[in-house]
């Protein structure tokens, strides 16, 4: 590294240590609001989850067969036949000695019954059935509370409720969750040269493309998007558009204007209304990222080129939002898995790398990772070819082919 390369390190903030400040910094909203569970898919529960029966509420079988008691067939073979049992429509009698009840599956086991042998293991004879296998006890019978228990805690707070979580709760009788209100989180573009898609594009120019790519990130979190569209590099302007964003939502993100150009203010408007905690993040891509608070809403400001985008939201603002929408787990926790590189990955120390690349088993199931061969800020095509982030920490060099490293798969591989 060179002296330069130094000093500049030295004046970044490493990257784990910028997220312990946000973590620190941010606390979750209290407020809270009850929803259907049908709606309920990806939002924070606010209280926990506690049943109050068991599940299932009695022994039941699991399978179709006969309910009988296992004694019997210790020393005889064939039980008399003297009813039925469906689920939903009990058994009402009891089984004597030398008895036996048909059973399907989910259905209660009869009172006096304590195994099920299924339907295969049987030979019938009008109202005489023998039974080729001899159980114990137990056998195919799935107790009461099995799968929960009266007073038992099923869900806790801060939990992100996924299909599971709805259905599991919704088999102990409950059909809405009190949760963490909806996050709005407003998003600003900046920059003179940002035309809209859609609009002719002029001399200079190029089109906004950051805010998309946000936005779909956010709505899959479940929060509210407010898109304050393109604000110009001018002062007045970009002081009004963050004063309404401002007042109107939890967390405020703008894409450009935190660098060091002459026509970068955003800085300046969030030092005149709030405080910087801290700007320029030893991560690449995405090195000009602040992290503030206006007077009302926390704020985040991510590098313009859309690569440096993409990764400082991934890995600076999802913590972020994680805390202040109430998760309790896994808030800056993401599965990686240890792979070898297929080419030569170069990188200069100073800054944590998230490189893209694409991994991939080969017939010895040996995982592998190939870098995309262009790895600018500016170039998107690098992420829609990859499926992986490469993790390269702050004082990594570069890693010769062969050799060991970390990856992150998409979390587009895991969640929809």
């Amino acid at each position: 590294m060179s002296t330069t390369d130094h000093c500049e390190a030295l004046s970044l903030m490493p990257l784990a240590a910028a997220i312990d400040t946000i973590l620190n910094e941010v606390k979750a909203i209290s407020e809270t609001e009850t929803l259907n569970l049908y709606v309920a898919h990806k939002r924070v529960l606010a209280t926990d989850i506690v049943s109050l029966l068991n599940v299932p509420p009695a022994d039941n079988s699991a399978m179709d067969g006969y309910a009988l008691r296992s004694e019997d067939l210790t020393t005889i073979d064939t039980l008399e036949l003297i009813g039925t049992t469906l689920a939903g429509s009990p058994f009402t009698g009891s089984v004597n000695a030398g008895q036996c009840v048909r059973i399907m599956t989910g259905s209660v086991i009869p009172q006096g019954t304590n195994c099920v042998v299924m339907q295969e293991n049987t030979e019938t004879n009008g109202k005489l059935v023998r039974f080729i296998q001899k159980p114990d006890a137990g056998n195919s019978v799935r107790k009461a509370g099995e799968d929960i228990a009266a007073g038992q805690l099923i869900v806790s707070k801060g939990t992100v409720l996924t299909p599971a979580h709805l259905a599991l709760i919704a088999s102990i009788g409950q059909a809405s969750v009190e949760v963490i209100r909806q996050l709005t989180v407003g998003l600003i573009a900046t920059g003179d040269e940002l035309t809209l898609p859609g609009q002719q594009l002029m001399a200079g120019a190029i089109y906004e493309s950051n805010s998309f790519a946000l936005a779909a990130m956010l709505e899959n979190l479940k929060i509210k998007v407010i898109n304050y569209g393109i604000a110009k590099d001018e002062i007045a302007s970009l002081r009004d558009v963050f004063k309404r964003a401002d007042s109107e939502c939890d967390l405020v993100v703008s894409c450009g204007g935190v660098s060091v150009g002459d026509a970068d203010f955003v800085k300046d408007i969030l030092a005149e209304s709030g405080r910087i905690n801290f700007w320029k993040v030893a991560i690449k891509p995405g090195k000009p990222f602040a992290f503030g608070r206006l007077s009302q809403a926390w704020f985040c400001g991510l590098p313009g080129n859309p690569v440096s985008s993409y990764v400082t939201f991934e890995q600076l603002v999802m913590p972020l939002l994680r805390k202040l929408g109430g998760q309790s787990t896994a808030i800056n926790q993401a599965p990686y898995f240890v792979a070898k590189a297929a080419n030569l990955v170069h990188k200069r120390p100073g800054r944590a790398d998230f490189q893209r690349g694409y991994f991939y088993r080969d017939v010895k199931g040996q995982l592998w990772v190939k870098t995309q061969d262009n790895q600018g800020s500016g170039v998107m095509s690098s992420l829609t070819n990859a499926n992986c982030y490469l993790l390269l920490p702050q004082e990594q060099g570069d890693v010769n082919s062969g050799l060991e490293l970390n990856i992150l798969p998409f979390s587009n591989l895991f969640t929809d």
